[in-house]
């Protein structure tokens, strides 16, 4: 999976998984972080010239259940860190590629209300894929939908709980701060039959849009598809405007929303894609409002970090 792939000054990495049970009762998200770009601490190591990506590492874990979400996304310095090509272990957690499936054993407490994730989630890929997409004009932004049909086993011990469903897993690169270049991106991805529609609308700093319509089946085959019309999806408490696409005269709707940041949005949305109706995993984000100073002086109570 390419753990060990050079990182360069200012800029990031990060390996993300999503995935819901079968039964739609909970879910989960995992991404590890090399140059955390939603960290308050690297923003401000950027600012002063000294933006090593190796020295803001971070697991993060989300998970959605009825009874009680949890988060934890500790960052971690240079000395928490350890990597090849087939293993990232952040602190007391890791991911592990075997050639055929992703290991992640998590070990990670919550904030800003204390608690622990422990546990191992594994995830099966139908197929891998390598096409990756410049996000912006001159390729230093590259998003990999490795392998958007996937299946995820969770087995937790804390909270205790243990489950089995549909998954999605994609790669980031780049070269330089995420804000730098774009402004707003709204995302999803959902099951379809035969494999896994992908929608993704990216406003950039240059003003140029980019629109992303594209099927992969359960052999990794992607072909790109016509940009469904947007469709508006209610506010959050935030106020996070978001965004999706959907077949013409479909009316998606919010089911739950998992992640309310004031600059971000997680959300389980019911649409209707590709003539089928379907359950989405969505996600806005406003890196406008993210680098606003009252929020950068907010992230800390959630993104607590350690020396190792």
């Amino acid at each position: 999976m390419g753990f060990d792939a050079p990182v360069p000054a200012d800029g990031y990495a990060w390996w993300y998984i999503d995935g819901l049970s079968a039964d739609g009762q909970n879910g989960i998200t995992l991404i590890g972080f090399i140059g955390s770009v939603f960290s308050p601490y690297y923003a401000w190591a950027r600012r002063r010239g000294r933006g090593d990506p190796l020295n803001h590492c971070a697991m993060n874990v989300a998970i959605y259940s009825r009874g009680r979400n949890r988060w934890a996304m500790t960052e971690r310095g240079r000395a928490g860190l350890a990597r090849d090509a087939a293993t990232l272990a952040i602190g007391p957690s890791s991911m592990v590629w075997d050639g055929t499936s992703l290991t992640i054993s998590l070990d990670e407490r919550t904030a800003p209300f204390p608690s622990r994730i422990r546990g191992m989630v594994r995830v099966h890929p139908e197929a891998v894929s390598s096409r990756t997409f410049n996000l912006d004009s001159v390729g230093q932004h590259r998003w990999r939908p490795a392998a958007p049909c996937s299946t995820v086993e969770v087995d937790l011990d804390e909270p205790g709980l243990s489950w089995r469903g549909p998954a999605y897993f994609d790669i980031n690169h780049g070269d330089g701060p995420l804000e730098a270049a774009f402004s707003h991106w709204d995302w999803s991805r959902a099951r379809v039959p035969g494999g896994t529609a992908i929608l993704y609308d990216v406003k950039r700093r240059d003003g140029l849009e980019l629109s992303i319509a594209m099927h992969v089946d359960r052999t990794g085959r992607a072909r790109d598809l016509d940009c469904p019309p947007q469709a508006t999806l209610a506010k959050t408490l935030w106020r996070m405007p978001r965004t999706t696409r959907a077949d013409e005269g479909s009316r998606p709707t919010v089911l739950r929303t998992f992640e309310d940041a004031p600059f971000y949005a997680r959300s389980l949305v019911a649409s209707h894609v590709q003539g089928a109706p379907v359950t989405a995993i969505h996600e806005s984000l406003s890196l406008d409002r993210f680098r606003a100073p009252v929020v950068q002086a907010m992230l800390p109570f959630r993104m607590p970090r350690v020396s190792r």
